[in-house]
């Protein structure tokens, strides 16, 4: 490789002027304090988790009723140990500045509160494959649904990171939540309250907000959106959190392709249908079917003709 050596005396002075910017730039910058959670960690972790909610799909396999105890055992000890380490550190970051606190012991515990929880986890991610069996015609097995379907991937992922938000650990939820999103092109805040037998088919493209509620046996296409009218603002304008802001589905909903359905007060009553592409920002009732009305649709005939040449 070709260097010019003078050129690369002024690195020097970009690396004093780029260390200079960090004082400038306080909320993008981590400097002199404890470490935070690692990203690295945090996958390593969903993937551990994977491999104990779906024992013989994932990693290990040749899993018998002989070794699987000692296969979970040693995971569960190991998962143990990991999130201690980024539950604390996530909670020692969202309390800096207050006095020193020893966050580990708080972090075991809800380590091993959630841990237990994973059972439960585990029962409501069979209602999940269920519904995806009985939903989609093209799912042979449901064998097929736990290794192909991203939409399960990311339910998996948030009622995992849904359970840690709920023991009250800041950042990793949230960290969980959109290594999903990036994986799988789902975004669902860990925050969503969501029933069993939620089906997500195909997926790409959906987004569930934090302050969602869904019922049970609810099904979503691919590019639907569940999100917020507007953000409310108080006297000095700063956006209100924690108030109600996405919709609420109830149970059996059926949501198509790229729907849009937004605002807190919004109610889809159950067995309701949402039509492809309808943008809904008021409570229908339940049964309902919401459609846009039929496109009128402009058809040539011979494209060669009009000008109309695609190449394949």
């Amino acid at each position: 490789m070709a260097t010019d050596i003078l050129l690369k005396e002024a690195l020097p002075e970009i690396t004093e002027a780029i260390v200079a910017n960090y004082t400038e730039c306080r909320h993008i910058t981590h400097l002199g304090h404890k470490p935070l959670p690692s990203k690295e960690s945090v996958t390593d972790i969903v993937d551990e988790l994977f491999d104990v909610l779906y024992p013989g799909f994932m990693r290990r396999q040749n899993l018998h009723i002989g070794n699987v105890e000692y296969h979970v055992g040693d995971l569960i000890d190991r998962l143990h140990d990991k999130l201690t380490q980024q539950i604390m550190r996530a909670m020692r970051h969202e309390h800096c500045g207050q006095p020193e606190i020893d966050f580990e012991p708080l972090a075991q515990e809800k380590t091993v509160e959630f841990l237990r929880r994973l059972p439960a986890v585990r029962c409501l991610l069979e209602d999940d494959v269920e519904s995806a069996f009985l939903g989609d015609p093209a799912a042979k097995s449901h064998h097929e649904i736990i290794f192909c379907y991203p939409g399960l991937e990311a339910i998996t992922v948030y009622r995992l990171a849904h359970e840690l938000l709920l023991l009250g650990v800041p950042l990793i939820p949230r960290m969980m939540t959109e290594l999903a999103h990036s994986r799988t092109g789902i975004d669902m805040h860990p925050g969503a309250r969501i029933g069993p037998g939620f089906f997500i088919d195909h997926g790409t493209g959906v987004v569930i907000g934090e302050t969602c509620d869904i019922g049970k046996n609810v099904k979503l296409y691919q590019g639907v959106t569940l999100g917020a009218v507007s953000f409310p603002r108080d006297a000095s304008g700063n956006i209100i959190r924690g108030m109600k802001r996405h919709p609420t589905l109830e149970d059996d909903v059926v949501v198509y392709a790229n729907a849009t359905i937004l605002g807190g007060d919004t109610v889809v009553g159950h067995n309701a249908v949402i039509g492809s592409n309808v943008w809904l920002t008021q409570s229908v009732d339940p049964h309902t079917v919401v459609l846009l009305e039929k496109p009128q649709l402009r058809i040539k005939g011979d494209s060669r003709a009009a000008g109309w040449a695609y190449q394949i």
